[in-house]
């Protein structure tokens, strides 16, 4: 498996509990389990949510899953 795939899926195990549509970074921090501080990690590559937040502007709202979510972070990411 890939590191894109890796840290896709662990955002969006991290995001089975939330409620979507979300509409704003502070509500979507908030859906994280450890909120800006809920952690991804693949081989080397750590990032947690709250740097995974800087990549996201209010055009990317909102946001109707999880894995929308997911695959918006890591191609913004460039993984």
């Amino acid at each position: 498996m890939s590191v894109r795939e890796i840290i896709k899926n662990q955002i969006v195990a991290h995001l089975k509990d939330a409620e979507f549509p979300i509409e704003t970074p502070d509500v979507l921090l908030g859906s994280f389990p450890n909120g800006a501080d809920t952690t991804c990690k693949a081989g080397e590559l750590i990032i947690t949510a709250g740097q995974a937040g800087t990549l996201l502007n209010n055009s990317h709202f909102p946001f109707n899953s999880a894995e929308e979510v997911g695959e918006t972070i890591v191609e913004l990411a460039k993984l």
